[in-house]
């Protein structure tokens, strides 16, 4: 699932090549794509037609359009979606399910997604901050984010530290991957009570989470395979700096100790059992 730096990067190209173009056309190739808009395909086109892209815009791990109409186009990528810039006689992806052409004949916007999970959708009078994603939570790197509030928030919740920092309604953007890499920057293990952490022990770990998220934005976010790609078709390069994801049995880049890869929520997590040792203590929920 892509995290935020690769929906970051995926947004910088959007803002360069999409920004000011006015929709001349929509061609919905699959309604699952856009299974989110309610009123469907062929209205998801027509509202979109004839519309200036004003800007792209990020609220966690989710993109928006502004448009000139007071609308937005909302995306998310899902596992595997893609928004790729490709030249209008370029031929059609395999699983290409939206296509966006201009009226100045430059370069179409085309949505790929060969697992359809990610999808489009309009929001009505979403310019400004769509309704559907005002519940998530700001990211660690927008300006407005209040160390403050999250320091509070965390240490009130009776749960794991991990848990915490996957939670989108406390903070936004960060997932498994970078998660396991700034706790194992800040020398946590994912299990440790929240309730436990000290303020200065909560700030330090956000201070980590800045530095990964940034790292790997420089670099055009971390890509597995050939699913995440920035609109250009591009990988990212941040899964060569990765100290412990995906690192299960290889030295631990701080002590040499063999890197561990424990089961969590449907997934892995993958720590150093020296740098990070399990907490004594377990999480008991609140009462």
């Amino acid at each position: 699932m892509p995290e935020l730096p690769e929906v970051e990067t995926v947004r910088e190209g959007l803002s360069r090549w999409v920004t000011g173009r006015r929709i001349a056309a929509v061609d919905v190739r699959h309604p699952r794509a856009v299974r989110r808009h309610l009123p469907g395909a062929e209205h998801f086109a027509a509202v979109l037609v004839g519309r200036t892209i004003l800007a792209a815009r990020r609220r966690g791990k989710y993109l928006w359009l502004p448009l000139d109409s007071g609308d937005a186009v909302v995306g998310h990528l899902g596992m595997s979606g893609q928004l790729l810039v490709r030249p209008t006689e370029a031929a059609d992806e395999i699983h290409l399910r939206i296509r966006f052409t201009f009226d100045d004949g430059g370069t179409d916007l085309r949505f790929v997604d060969q697992r359809t999970f990610g999808g489009l959708a309009v929001s009505e009078g979403g310019a400004t901050l769509p309704a559907e994603i005002a519940h998530i939570a700001r990211d660690p790197m927008d300006p407005e984010f209040s160390d403050r509030d999250f320091v509070a928030a965390v240490r009130r919740r009776r749960t794991e530290v991990k848990r915490a920092l996957l939670d989108q309604t406390l903070i936004s953007g960060v997932g498994n991957i970078y998660a396991d890499e700034a706790l194992w920057r800040a020398r946590l293990h994912g299990g440790r009570p929240t309730e436990a952490l000290t303020g200065p022990a909560v700030i330090r770990l956000l201070g980590h989470v800045r530095d990964v998220l940034g790292e790997a934005i420089e670099q055009g976010g971390t890509s597995f395979d050939a699913l995440y790609v920035n609109v250009n078709g591009e990988s990212g390069y941040f899964d060569r700096e990765l100290n412990v994801y995906g690192r299960e049995g290889l030295p631990c880049r701080n002590c040499g100790t063999p890197i561990r890869r424990e089961a969590f929520m449907n997934r892995s997590s993958f720590s150093c059992p020296r740098c990070q040792p399990r907490p004594r203590t377990v999480v008991r929920p609140a009462r």
